[in-house]
């Protein structure tokens, strides 16, 4: 991944570049002009290197003016982190609306993140690549990694009022871990990792945790008996016993 850099006839793989170049001049919408430009950017990454490759490089491309590669972009950084700043923002969507049960939505969250990675999941694991040898990258990503959980954070705390904050802040850095870990397993190796692995392991984080949804039913008579686990934080046996008993 150093000295020189080729024409980039010979940089960027023909047909993929063709099909890039296609969905851009044929989408209706400016996200997927900015994919074609990402995946460029991230094959010129893996064949040069980040550091050897330039800003106009990526602009031609893929196709598009230098002006409108920063227009969409901030810089060769944030062009490698795009995706997460258009999830974090349908994250605060998702999470805006109103759930019934908030731990097992921010659990949601974290699949829909994972579901995100694996529709181009080849283009994730060169991602993985760029940032693993870049230092600057690696670092950016701890910082990417830490608005997920200060999302998630702020959100339990905003629908589970009275919420520990030791809690909140703990619940939120496992089911991101929890996340990060399995799909891990996803951009180090060729398998295919099912979305299904990771709702068991955040099943299991969530009786862990001593939140996870299932119960019986209350029982139909005057007297109310509830059980729950000791680790349960106390704003979510308050929120259970008045959706129960309310």
């Amino acid at each position: 991944m150093t000295g020189s850099v080729r024409p980039l006839t010979e940089a960027v793989d023909e047909h993929a570049r063709a099909t890039r170049l296609s969905a851009m001049s044929d989408a209706p919408s400016a996200s997927a002009a900015r994919s074609a430009v990402v995946a460029a950017a991230i094959d010129l990454f893996a064949e040069h290197g980040f550091d050897q490759t330039s800003v106009e490089q990526i602009a031609q491309a893929a196709g598009v003016s230098r002006s409108t590669f920063f227009r969409q972009f901030g810089g060769k950084e944030d062009v490698v982190f795009a995706d997460h700043e258009l999830l974090l923002d349908q994250l605060r969507s998702y999470l805006g609306k109103t759930h019934a049960n908030p731990w097992v939505a921010v659990c949601e969250a974290s699949v829909r993140v994972f579901t995100h990675f694996t529709k181009d999941a080849e283009l994730a694991r060169r991602r993985y690549l760029v940032v693993r040898d870049v230092p600057a990258l690696r670092d950016r990503e701890i910082v990417t990694v830490f608005r997920y959980e200060r999302l998630f954070d702020e959100y339990l705390r905003q629908a589970l009022p009275g919420l520990d904050p030791l809690d909140a802040v703990g619940f939120s850095a496992l089911v991101t871990a929890v996340h990060n870990h399995v799909l891990r397993r996803l951009l180090r190796g060729p398998r295919k990792v099912p979305v299904s692995e990771l709702r068991t392991a955040l099943d299991g984080a969530m009786r862990r945790f001593g939140v996870h949804p299932d119960g019986s039913d209350a029982a139909p008579d005057d007297l109310a008996v509830a059980v729950f686990p000791r680790r349960m934080p106390i704003a979510e046996v308050a929120r259970r016993l008045e959706a129960e008993l309310g």
